[in-house]
């Protein structure tokens, strides 16, 4: 106490390009995601943090849920009422189920939306239906209330992923980037100081682009050691994993 501070490191991740940024941050306000998307245009999935409602109001971003964490809502109400958990439980696996047919027959982007289109908004619409049905049928401060309560207000931002086949079904390659962040800070605990943590944010953004992109990490950043002491600093990208 009266030495520690507890910082964070927000987590950007572009599916389309391959590129993952480590944003560090003295606090977990709205300050951060304003700072970094003030030009942003596009789709921008978050979990259900409530600092990321005002983009989904800006003109030009379309804001949209992640499946991942609303499954896991009804996951944490399976105790509390199995019967409906294990209901929501089971649509939602059929959109995930969707998802790896997609992947196992590589797919384009048009023909992506239109099999959504076909049978995950379908999925998706039921269940909306389903949730404002069973609402006023459950304790308003039980666990399936908590989770119905979570994801019928985000419902159509959890829709949005079906309109474009570009979009990813829940934010879990985000997820995977922060793994070994939070593997690691059992072990370390401490940064040392707001420089090293920045720092480290640096690299973690580089190694994480370095594994999303399918180069060794390892191999990079040798190489790079090897060629940036007289690489030009105007063509310093150059460098970057990937480019």
């Amino acid at each position: 106490p009266g030495s520690l501070h507890r910082s964070y490191h927000w987590v950007y991740h572009d599916p389309v390009k391959r590129l993952v940024l480590f944003d560090y941050r003295r606090g977990r306000g709205r300050e951060g995601p304003r700072e970094l998307l003030k030009n942003f245009k596009g789709h921008l999935q978050t979990d259900g943090y409530g600092v990321y409602d005002e983009f989904g109001k800006r003109p030009g971003i379309t804001l949209m849920h992640c499946w991942a964490h609303a499954r896991r809502k009804f996951a944490e109400a399976e105790d509390n009422d199995r019967a409906k958990a294990h209901y929501v439980l089971q649509e939602i696996q059929k959109l995930y189920a969707l998802e790896r047919e997609i992947k196992e027959q590589q797919l384009n982007e048009a023909a992506i939306t239109t099999l959504r289109t076909e049978k995950a908004l379908p999925v998706i619409e039921a269940l909306k239906k389903w949730m404002i049905a069973a609402k006023a049928g459950v304790l308003p401060k039980s666990q399936i209330r908590k989770a119905i309560d979570y994801t019928l207000p985000r419902i159509e931002a959890l829709k949005v992923y079906t309109s474009d086949g570009k979009l990813q079904i829940d934010n879990n390659l985000t997820e995977n980037a922060i793994r070994p962040v939070a593997l690691g800070r059992k072990n370390y605990l401490f940064a040392g100081s707001h420089e090293a943590a920045q720092n480290a944010a640096m690299f973690y953004s580089l190694f994480a682009t370095c594994k999303a992109k399918g180069i060794n990490p390892y191999i990079w950043l040798s190489e790079t050691l090897k060629k940036i002491a007289t690489h030009p600093i105007n063509r310093i990208e150059e460098l970057l994993p990937g480019i």
